[in-house]
């Protein structure tokens, strides 16, 4: 199959959350089963740092009366093509966060589109949050290209529809009050990134006020867990971190935890419960919860906890001012940073998910992958990828809690306190954790099932035909 995915983020190069990941690796493991994956991004001003661009653009194309110009490169250690979308619109040094960012990403969503229909047009174009919201409602009239459309965080919704005919071609047939809501109605396919957020969203409490549409499109609807790429993120080869490590030598994951301690400001001592969270600092994420129990917990017992991340600025401040109480008990890291990200799941003992939603999440695959013990609350992707720890039986992998309430996660740190009391049953729960199977070789087999369920009948053979038929 013939498959572009579209999307504002890909990893490693230009990565703020989940979807950057997802856009950068699922396509690896496509190509490696002979598919012809090729990814289309905006061409960031801060890219050329990371990647060798040719001087020359290999085509050119008109969008909502500009000028866009298209390069080609590889995305890094790959054979996958990656094209970038040029235009002065995107030459800042920035992801999100401008004031005109609905009119540029309806900009490169609809240059995507002209790149589908006149350049490289693919099978299945693959598209990727309200910033490629348009591009099913364009290509409802093209049958020899399908859509699937993957809702990363249906919190953000993209322009309303009033602001898209002002800006852009919005077809006589088109519905939905905002972008991505136009995608719900068009995409042949819709899925989201964990089976449980795939429920969530059709009830009021989750649906961003889309819960009705997204019950009426259930048929369409599916929900698949990300996955992580095991071959990057490896304790036992990891460039970043200061003593790789298996299942098989665990004990000697503890220098990893010394060396966070010494860099994060935190008093050195090998046997205190550390407890970490890498997360953008806004309300979706549970600050606000953390922020009313941190106090407790640290005045209660004698853990640490190192806290890394970027967001809104008043967490930002709040959690600094902790730290200053609490200076070698508490380490707040005010930054984005991939390897001391790496160095806090590697040396950590517990890993913080107290979100309020949580599409997926990654960050709990990665702790467990480096031995870091998840604590989440029982919510979408963390549901699905973080088992009730149950000593008697021997069952689990990490400490849940139910409500979104600051008492519910305070109980739940606490637990996991006194479980850490237990070494030989926590390094069991750690081995536990570290087997647990989150590659993206079983996702990427989900979503080759969907993209043969739209592939378009005019691109496949009567073999094919019939092949589709019977597994329906």
């Amino acid at each position: 199959m013939k498959i572009l995915f579209v999307a504002a983020e890909v990893a490693p190069i230009a990565k703020v959350g989940g979807m950057g990941d997802v856009v950068g690796s699922l396509p690896k493991i496509l190509r490696k089963q002979g598919h012809d994956v090729r990814i289309f991004i905006p061409y960031y001003g801060f890219l050329p740092d990371k990647l060798d661009i040719p001087a020359e653009p290999i085509w050119w194309g008109d969008a909502m009366g500009q000028e866009f110009t298209v390069y080609s490169t590889l995305l890094p250690e790959t054979d996958i093509p990656l094209y970038l979308f040029g235009h002065q619109t995107f030459a800042r040094r920035n992801i999100y966060g401008d004031h005109d960012e609905y009119w540029r990403f309806t900009f490169f969503a609809n240059g995507g589109a002209e790149f589908a229909w006149n350049y490289w047009k693919p099978d299945i174009v693959h598209c990727h949050d309200w910033h490629t919201g348009m591009i099913p409602v364009w290509m409802h009239e093209t049958p020899d290209i399908s859509t699937v459309f993957t809702i990363h965080n249906l919190a953000y919704r993209g322009p309303g529809r009033d602001l898209l005919q002002q800006i852009t071609w919005c077809p006589e047939y088109m519905r939905g009050e905002n972008a991505i809501a136009a995608a719900l109605h068009f995409a042949n396919v819709v899925n989201t990134v964990s089976p449980t957020y795939a429920r969530q969203i059709q009830t009021p409490e989750y649906g961003e006020g889309l819960h009705e549409l997204l019950s009426w499109i259930n048929d369409k609807l599916i929900g698949i867990v990300n996955g992580i790429d095991i071959d990057n993120y490896n304790p036992a080869t990891d460039r970043f971190i200061a003593q790789n490590f298996t299942i098989q030598t665990l004990d000697q994951r503890f220098r990893n935890k010394v060396k966070l301690q010494e860099e994060s400001g935190l008093e050195i001592n090998r046997s205190t419960f550390l407890v970490g969270m890498v997360s953008r600092l806004v309300e979706q994420k549970g600050i606000d919860l953390v922020l009313q129990i941190i106090d407790r917990f640290l005045g209660y017992t004698d853990a640490q906890m190192v806290i890394l991340g970027t967001g809104d600025r008043n967490y930002e401040s709040k959690l600094w001012d902790i730290s200053n109480r609490h200076r070698g008990r508490i380490s707040v890291q005010i930054v984005h940073n991939e390897a001391l990200s790496r160095r806090l799941y590697s040396g950590v003992d517990a890993f913080l998910m107290p979100s309020r939603f949580e599409p997926c999440g990654l960050s709990q695959l990665l702790a467990m992958r480096y031995g870091a013990i998840p604590i989440v609350r029982k919510t979408g992707g963390l549901l699905d990828t973080v088992s009730f720890f149950d000593p008697h039986n021997e069952q689990g992998t990490g400490y849940c809690f139910d409500q979104y309430d600051a008492l519910d996660l305070y109980t739940a740190l606490i637990r996991a306190y006194e479980g850490y009391r237990f070494k030989k049953d926590w390094q069991k729960l750690q081995v536990r954790a570290m087997k647990q199977d989150f590659s993206w070789d079983k996702s990427a087999q989900k979503y080759i099932e969907i993209y043969k369920q739209v592939m378009p009948l005019v691109n496949i053979s009567e073999d094919e035909k019939q092949e589709i038929a019977i597994a329906s």
